[in-house]
């Protein structure tokens, strides 16, 4: 299986951790969104989809966020359960117990092809959106950006500003 198309959709704003968002293509007939980019603490590395683990409230069932103290649908205080701990020093250990994947590789080898991929249209996204470039410069090799040309920051300094 091949990934024949990978989106790069750059992540601006607070969260300085999560650089970008990617979709990514297999063979023309799969697609696998919110493939997220992520600085670690030993460089950047792809995190798969995932979902927020939920459990019932005692009193009423609704499902709340785990670790969540009161239940968002009566309000009333929830028991704090013991969750398995990950292992000491592990990145993102606290979240991981709280999130589980959507998708995931079953291999290194497959994680390893995936991540690559992904690192390597993320930093030509990066590239091509810091550096201004021609239009007929555009990437053939099946790998796709979800934005434009960069536009020049306007800052207060500049005499001419046009809208």
């Amino acid at each position: 299986m091949d990934i024949t198309e990978v989106k790069i959709f750059l992540k601006e704003g607070q969260d300085k951790k999560l650089k970008a968002y990617a979709t990514i293509t297999f063979d023309n007939m799969f697609v696998v969104r919110n493939v997220k980019v992520i600085e670690g603490t030993k460089g950047l590395f792809v995190a798969m989809p995932s979902r927020k683990l939920k459990e019932p409230c005692p009193k009423c069932n609704f499902r709340n966020s785990v670790r969540s103290k009161y239940c968002n649908n009566c309000g009333a205080a929830l028991p704090m359960t013991e969750h398995k701990a990950p292992p000491a020093g592990a990145e993102g250990a606290a979240r991981e117990s709280e999130h589980k994947d959507i998708a995931h590789p079953i291999t290194a080898e497959c994680r390893d092809y995936i991540q690559k991929k992904v690192l390597e249209a993320y930093d030509k996204e990066k590239k091509h959106t810091s550096v201004p470039s021609s239009p007929s410069s555009a990437s053939s090799s099946g790998t796709h950006s979800s934005r434009g040309q960069a536009k020049p920051a306007i800052t207060m300094e500049d005499e001419d500003i046009e809208l």
